[in-house]
């Protein structure tokens, strides 16, 4: 079992910035390829960006090619997103997922079905 905690969303204005962070519990952290989906009120989950077990793939979503980056420390069991230039399309809530099946040390994925935990969500509301 592999418990994701997200945190850093909140309330910004247009243009600005945020930071989210996804700690795993799983001591095998490293091993994981892991993920960002967002899901908008009426809306479907979608991909955001996704990252390899090494660090070295990293993709993501056009709407988001840019303006964010995932990154990950597989030290802290922690993967992040950098969010630049935020706006109000942006405003959903933001889950982590985290694919525990085995992929290339280079490969990421950005199919829900994909993954097999998942973070409760934290919202990110982008003001105009």
């Amino acid at each position: 079992q592999v418990q994701l905690v997200e945190s850093g969303g909140g309330l910004v204005q247009a243009g600005g910035s945020l930071r989210l962070s996804c700690a795993a519990s799983a001591r095998a952290f490293s091993s994981y390829a892991m993920g960002w989906f967002r899901q908008a009120p009426g809306k479907e989950r979608e991909f955001v960006a996704a990252i390899s077990r090494s660090g070295r793939g990293t993709g993501g979503a056009d709407s988001v090619k840019g303006r964010f980056t995932i990154s990950r420390d597989n030290a802290k069991n922690t993967v992040y997103l950098q969010m630049l230039s935020l706006k109000p399309e942006d405003t959903a809530v933001y889950y982590c997922a985290a694919r525990v099946r085995p992929l290339g040390a280079n490969v990421y994925v950005s199919e829900i079905s994909a993954y097999d935990y998942w973070g409760q969500g934290t919202q990110v509301t982008v003001s105009s």
